[in-house]
């Protein structure tokens, strides 16, 4: 599913516009991504949790040329699903 049939099935689901969905689907998603980059934690219950994560400095090799190279520490951006996404996905076997 891309955006614009994210769009569609939200505007669907909640009986608004396409543009409503659209510009609420767009708002949602640049309020997390700039909450994630200041270094807050996103938690929507049910659903998961997005946070930004320090990627420690380490040693990698050139696929191409195998030589050793150095990888610098970095942030990168994470998700954890929450309990239920979870279950929903892959429901626990009895």
């Amino acid at each position: 599913m891309n955006k614009g049939e994210l769009v569609d099935a939200v505007a669907e689901k909640a009986s608004v516009t396409k543009k409503q969905a659209d510009a609420v689907l767009t708002a949602a998603l640049e309020t997390i991504v700039e909450a994630v980059s200041s270094g807050d934690k996103v938690t929507l219950v049910g659903f998961g949790s997005f946070e930004s994560r320090e990627r420690k400095a380490r040693e990698g090799r050139n696929p191409k040329t195998n030589e050793k190279m150095f990888i610098p520490q970095t942030k990168v951006p994470a998700f954890s699903a929450g309990k239920l996404f979870r279950e929903r996905v892959a429901p626990p076997k009895s």
